[in-house]
């Protein structure tokens, strides 16, 4: 090999490695602004639910959860895969997308493919399924936090003494994973602990399917209801209701949750701990959806 054709080898080799750092270093954030137009979320979310559904993704459901605000959910075979290739993988199953209107304009947001990835320790990092989603909706910026690098993103917590990804509520266990899937499904239907299904989804090649549940209360149970949450910690420009609708995963034969101090920090690590707009604000919250899920889930 002469001399110039080594010198070249090297270069490339060191190309490469570079390109390896900065992904490894890239900060990733929670949600991505697909646009921001004129018009309704009506006339909007047709449009939203074609351009999706002709990139190759199922809308699986839909949850207007407040006024000016609706939800899309959507799943492929390329998220599908990739859950069933991750452990509790049914977390990353889907990927949510929101219209929200803000200041005479609707935005269009969706959770950031690569982000989920990486906080549910995913084994695949979901880069294709973000290029369809920028391709099908647009890509403007991503928001909701300073951000995070991938190796920071698999193991957060928010702080000291809080849990991880790993550390799970586990809300009921059954003889089977279908009586469990059946408990839940049930369990669903009539909203009577303020808790109802938005959608379901099931992994392929395991015995694992994810939930979405709508959660609503009032009074002695505002804590656990999405509007009051929201109302507390979406509180800047860019809307981040793609952090709903809220999981409950059906495992083998257990049901679980992630526990709020880790599902609600995943979306908004920044939120500060005391003040207004704070996670003090919320601190009933986590209990009472732990509750308002055991009672649904339960037999």
């Amino acid at each position: 090999m002469t001399h110039k054709a080594l010198k070249g080898v090297l270069l490339s080799a060191l190309l490469l490695l570079s390109g390896s750092v900065l992904a490894a270093d890239a900060v990733l954030k929670p949600f991505v602004l697909a646009s921001k137009s004129s018009g309704t979320i009506a006339e909007r979310a047709g449009q939203v639910k074609a351009a999706l559904t002709g990139a190759g993704f199922v809308v699986v459901g839909e949850y207007a959860p407040y006024s000016g605000t609706d939800i899309i959910i959507v799943t492929s075979d390329e998220l599908k895969k990739n859950a069933a290739a991750s452990e509790f993988g049914g977390y990353g199953a889907v990927q949510r997308v929101s219209l929200s209107e803000v200041g005479g304009e609707v935005q269009v947001s969706y959770t950031n493919p690569v982000y989920m990835a990486n906080v549910y320790r995913m084994s695949g990092d979901l880069a294709n399924v973000s290029a369809a989603l920028a391709k099908a909706l647009g890509r403007m910026e991503e928001f909701g936090a300073s951000g995070m690098t991938a190796k920071q993103a698999r193991k957060y917590h928010y702080t000291i003494g809080m849990e991880y990804f790993d550390e799970p509520s586990e809300l009921a266990e059954y003889g089977s994973h279908e009586e469990a899937l059946k408990a839940v499904d049930l369990g669903l239907i009539g909203n009577k602990n303020g808790v109802s299904k938005v959608y379901r989804v099931d992994v392929p090649g395991k015995q694992e399917s994810v939930f979405g549940v709508a959660l609503k209360g009032s009074g002695d149970s505002k804590y656990m209801d999405d509007q009051f949450i929201m109302k507390e910690v979406d509180f800047r420009e860019l809307k981040s209701a793609a952090h709903l609708p809220y999981e409950v995963l059906v495992s083998g034969n257990k049901v679980y949750a992630l526990y709020a101090r880790f599902r609600i920090a995943i979306n908004f690590p920044d939120l500060s701990m005391m003040g207004k707009n704070s996670f003090m604000n919320i601190m009933k919250t986590p209990e009472a959806i732990l509750a308002a899920l055991e009672k649904t889930v339960k037999k």
